[in-house]
């Protein structure tokens, strides 16, 4: 068992608590996916599935690596979402099965997130959209706070000082949107479409 997949099945209990810090972004980051047309959509890291309510269209498949996280997701499933325990860094689907890949505030909690990128970039079609919803270390007073935090973010398995622009494996996308949310613009949705 990865120390990642040790620390969710640990903190599984506690995430409700910072779900209430992330539901606002969620909500702005799903109403995104909703506006798009009808598609097969993989969810990476769905965690304790609470927002699952928040997809009004597509059909969706969802993986989380941590078992925890995925037997209290499986309680928020109304059945139509079909759920495995997987690890985004080693995808079993068939390439090019998905129209869209979902990433929330996933990319910075990944152990290799260039492999979780080349993974999404395999199972995506042609054409096909890569939606991330993350924190990016903004050039703004916020970036002195990253830096102070990722001295102690190892312990939370994610990476505080974070910038898209250091995985490689993204220039295989071309960038369609960018949102920045508020305050800061700290956290933004990249909708990003496979070339």
């Amino acid at each position: 068992m990865s120390a990642l997949t040790s620390f969710y099945n640990r903190f599984a209990f506690f995430y409700p608590l910072v779900d209430i810090f992330l539901k606002p972004q969620k909500k702005k980051f799903f109403n995104e996916i909703n506006q798009l047309p009808h598609g097969k959509l993989l969810e990476i890291g769905v965690g304790n599935g609470s927002h699952f309510h928040l997809y009004q269209r597509h059909q969706i498949t969802g993986i989380e690596i941590s078992s925890a996280m995925l037997n209290t997701a499986k309680k928020h499933s109304d059945g139509t979402i079909a759920l495995f325990e997987m690890n985004g860094e080693e995808l079993t689907f068939e390439p090019e099965t998905f129209d869209y890949v979902v990433l929330s505030h996933v990319v910075a909690v990944a152990q290799h997130p260039e492999k979780l990128i080349t993974q999404c970039h395999k199972v995506l079609k042609p054409g096909g959209k890569l939606l991330i919803l993350n924190h990016f270390t903004p050039n703004n007073w916020l970036k002195y706070v990253d830096r102070a935090f990722n001295l102690f973010a190892g312990l939370f398995q994610l990476k505080s000082l974070f910038y898209i622009h250091h995985i490689k494996a993204i220039e295989r996308f071309k960038p369609e949107k960018e949102i920045d949310l508020k305050p800061f613009a700290y956290f933004k949705i990249l909708m990003l479409v496979k070339s």
